[in-house]
């Protein structure tokens, strides 16, 4: 059993960050240890707002010192990151990774770099965009942004396939070891299709799903789709198939929220894709 410490942010309703992402990665047969970075009533696109706090300094440090005193610290195979409630959680984050991989050498660290999306109400603290470009690209074995997290981390802007191509390969070249572009947007080849892209030393691969109208989109996915890529991989499934497993899984959340009508992830009703996904699309070698 692989043993992932799981290092984002936290609702008590709903589905973000933790809460969309350790119950899947629990269900496809993960250890998964939750440490939040904010806890908050709901997320924040409610219209009617939400309650809640950024848990304070030093308290990432101090959980996983305690970890590392009951001597589990240094049987962490993978920490996962997503949603910063400051800069300073970002450093104790890298510290968390240093420490399990001094002890651990196979351990990775896969970074999804939540930046925020204003004009949809998600807003990260002054100083994480920054942390994520400058500190946790070089940290990072795999990260997975979205198209316009790319364009951040490298000052590009981003219209076609081709371009992203080249940026996830930015990425490639200062180190990381696996690029997951989680929603090419404007970037896509058909833009009617959700699409990703995993790009990797090896070759690059293009996948999709199709898009469902929602009357409020849901949040949560971009969480819920590293969470699975991580989950799959320390299963042991290759790069691709991990892939297309996570974008199978992801497919069949939306279709039940679809259909229930719902704006929260309906993750309980779509749990045995988790684990047994029925993959009906396969990704695309690109030339």
């Amino acid at each position: 059993m692989k043993r992932i410490l799981s290092i984002q942010s936290h609702v008590v309703f709903g589905c973000a960050g933790n809460s969309a992402a350790v119950f899947p990665m629990r269900r496809l047969g993960m250890e998964v240890w939750p440490i939040n970075t904010v806890q908050f009533s709901n997320h924040t696109q409610y219209a009617a707002g939400w309650q809640g706090m950024a848990m304070p300094a030093g308290h990432i440090r101090a959980l996983c010192e305690g970890l590392s005193n009951i001597e589990v610290l240094a049987h962490c195979d993978a920490v996962l990151s997503g949603y910063l409630g400051s800069a300073e959680q970002g450093d104790e984050i890298l510290a968390v990774v240093a420490a399990v991989k001094a002890t651990n050498p196979a351990a990775i660290y896969f970074c999804d770099p939540v930046m925020g999306h204003p004009e949809k109400g998600c807003i990260v603290a002054p100083g994480v965009t920054r942390f994520l470009t400058e500190k946790a690209l070089p940290a990072a074995d795999i990260m997975a942004p979205n198209l316009l997290e790319l364009e951040t981390l490298c000052d590009v802007h981003l219209t076609d396939l081709a371009q992203t191509r080249a940026a996830a390969h930015q990425l490639l070249a200062r180190g990381v070891k696996m690029v997951l572009v989680k929603h090419l947007g404007r970037a896509a080849r058909e833009p009617g299709r959700f699409e990703m892209l995993l790009a990797t030393p090896e070759g690059d691969y293009l996948i999709d799903r199709p898009l469902y109208e929602f009357a409020r989109q849901p949040v949560g996915v971009g969480d819920l789709i590293s969470a699975l890529m991580l989950a799959n991989l320390q299963a042991g499934y290759d790069a691709v198939s991990a892939f297309e497993r996570t974008n199978a899984a992801v497919d069949t959340v939306l279709l039940h929220t679809w259909q229930a009508d719902a704006y929260e992830l309906q993750l309980i009703a779509a749990q045995e894709a988790f684990a047994s996904p029925m993959i009906k699309a396969r990704a695309e070698r690109l030339a």
